[in-house]
């Protein structure tokens, strides 16, 4: 039966990701239009979306509840979610088998990014709902049933929900709960199950808080998390300072001339540095995979177009500046093409935790595993919220459905700690591959409405 279904999941993940790139197409691809329909929005309102976020920053916001939250709540949510174990394991891994040149790609996929990401949140805030008792509910559950009218928007919306409940509530917070445990076993041999066990435990009293403890925990959390990964990243990178240009050149010329750097060696060309950034890049910033609406359609904001600007800046924070400070601190240090004990290459995490310990000796896998500790830690919250909003969505706000939900997540999360999670990985790629789908076909189908709230803002200027 297992074999069966790692057929299947292999066959599917090779049209969407691997073999046939078929939602790298679509998602960079919407990325583009959008830039063009909303006149380069990114350019225009970075200035405006940078104003919004760390004007408003604080770790002690006004209180969340069931009518929504703030702006920079939302955006904390949103970036819970967004910054997790791509930024450190999957940046390690696109460098590996992309070459620095997977990086260049990054960036420009986190550019297009920046437009379709707007897009999503100003859909979210626009066709967001509020019940009879004032609770404000969101997501492309919701928009993709107003651009699709009748039994086809239906059927999206529930396949969408039952994929990102899938993909994110229980599969994708069980690899985050697994790659907490191997990092915690490698820097200080604490069990695994241990490991599972506490992180549950505090998700559970997170989790049974609602929207007001969830809030409440990012917007402090995150700040804290980003500012401790980027000093310690930046020491990293100055104390290698000697490389820093030849670090960004290798980035350069890796995008257009593997053979000209490490990518040579292993056999990378032009193909897999595309295919592996953008894909690496897309997984960390999660524009346009319909995740992060979730948590900007609670913001309280006068117009649709202000939490847009401030979802933009997520992306940015993401990929320009969390995701880049991994692949500075390996490029800096030397260890991208070396191998491990055991004669393999090193990569993902344990080639990051390597680029730290070389400069901060044993100190940097402990400092790794502390940092993916916050990253996938956050990401668990974030995740479980998104799903969530979905179960209230299908289940019309059942208290019994939310529960269940709850428990059955809690369960993924002890258990992923310690088990192998391989086919779970595979498993949760391909759900999070086809929970795009009905999300992209629903923007570009209310592309006209984005495009009007992207001009009434350039007109405010």
């Amino acid at each position: 039966m297992e074999g069966i279904l790692n057929t299947i999941v292999a066959a599917v993940n090779d049209v969407l990701w691997n073999k046939y790139l078929l939602l790298l197409f679509l998602l960079i691809g919407s990325g583009v239009y959008f830039t063009i329909r909303t006149r380069f929005v990114q350019v225009r309102r970075f200035r405006s979306g940078m104003r919004r976020v760390f004007g408003n920053i604080s770790l002690r916001g006004k209180q969340a509840g069931k009518e929504g939250m703030s702006s920079f709540q939302a955006l904390a949510t949103a970036i819970a979610a967004q910054v997790g174990t791509g930024n450190i394991a999957g940046c390690a891994s696109a460098l590996v088998s992309g070459g620095p040149g997977a990086i260049f790609w990054m960036w420009i996929a986190a550019f297009f990014g920046m437009a379709t990401i707007y897009g999503e949140a100003v859909l979210a805030q626009k066709y967001r709902k509020v019940t009879e008792d004032g609770e404000v509910l969101g997501g492309p559950i919701y928009y993709i049933t107003a651009a699709f009218r009748g039994w086809l928007g239906k059927f999206l919306s529930v396949f969408f929900a039952v994929a990102i409940i899938l993909a994110l509530g229980f599969m994708g917070n069980m690899v985050q709960s697994n790659s907490i445990g191997d990092a915690f076993f490698t820097a200080f041999n604490l069990p695994k199950a241990v490991t599972g066990l506490i992180i549950a435990g505090v998700c559970a009293f997170i989790f049974l808080g609602g929207v007001k403890r969830i809030a409440s925990v990012t917007e402090k959390l995150v700040p804290i998390m980003a500012c401790f990964y980027i000093i310690g990243s930046l020491v990293a990178i100055v104390l290698n300072a000697r490389n820093i240009l030849p670090a960004f050149q290798s980035i350069f010329v890796g995008a257009f001339r593997p053979q000209a750097v490490l990518g040579g060696a292993l056999g990378i060309g032009v193909k897999e540095a595309l295919r592996f950034g953008v894909a690496r890049g897309l997984f960390s910033n999660e524009a346009g995979m319909g995740s992060t609406p979730h948590a900007h359609a609670l913001a309280k904001v006068s117009r649709p177009q202000e939490q847009g600007e401030v979802a933009m800046i997520g992306v940015f924070i993401d990929t320009f500046v969390v995701l880049n400070m991994t692949a500075l601190v390996i490029l800096t240090s030397g260890v991208l093409g070396t191998a491990g004990p055991d004669g393999n290459l090193l990569t993902a995490t344990a080639l990051a935790q390597a680029a730290f310990d070389k400069t901060f000796g044993s100190f940097g896998s402990a400092f790794v595993a502390v940092c993916l500790l916050f990253f996938a830690f956050s990401t668990i919250i974030g995740w479980y919220f998104f799903g969530e909003s979905n179960i209230k969505a299908l289940f019309h706000g059942s208290k019994a459905a939310r529960m269940v939900y709850g428990v059955i997540a809690l369960v993924f999360i002890a258990v992923g700690s310690f088990q192998k999670v391989s086919l779970v990985w595979d498993m949760s790629d391909m759900f999070n591959g086809l929970m795009v789908i009905p999300n992209l076909l629903a923007l570009l189908a209310l592309s006209g409405v984005v495009a009007r709230a992207a001009k009434e803002d350039g007109e405010r200027l």
